[in-house]
């Protein structure tokens, strides 16, 4: 089993930032943030593989926010810059062991965190 667990969240200005860490259990080939609001549909935002060190994100992110890991710790950061508005959401954290979805950014993976709420107030 691998467990997750997202911190971070909280509610901002627009145009501040903020981190989001996710710490698992246990060593993950791929992590990835999702984010989903109310009355909308699960969206990725970024997700990483750790073999290779490939790194996505979703077109609506890029240039703002910023996926990293430490594999050491088997964590998963997002730095979040710039934050809007509509970025306000309640991000989950998810993560497989050894298969990665063909897709980084479908909502295709194995294990997921309980999430963390950002409110980005304008």
């Amino acid at each position: 089993q691998l467990q997750l667990v997202e911190s971070g969240g909280g509610s901002v200005q627009a145009g501040g930032s903020l981190r989001l860490s996710c710490e698992a259990s246990r060593y993950t080939a791929c992590m990835g943030w999702f984010r989903q609001a109310p009355g909308k549909e699960r969206e990725g935002v970024a997700a990483s593989f750790t073999r290779g060190g490939s790194t996505f994100y979703a077109d609506s992110v890029k240039g703002r926010f910023t996926i990293s890991k430490d594999n050491a710790k088997n964590t998963l950061f997002l730095q979040m810059n710039s934050l809007k508005p509509e970025d306000s959401a309640m991000y989950y954290c998810a993560a497989d062991r050894a298969y990665c979805p063909a897709h980084p950014l479908d909502p295709d993976y194995g294990y997921w965190g309980q999430g963390t709420q950002v409110t980005v107030s304008s």
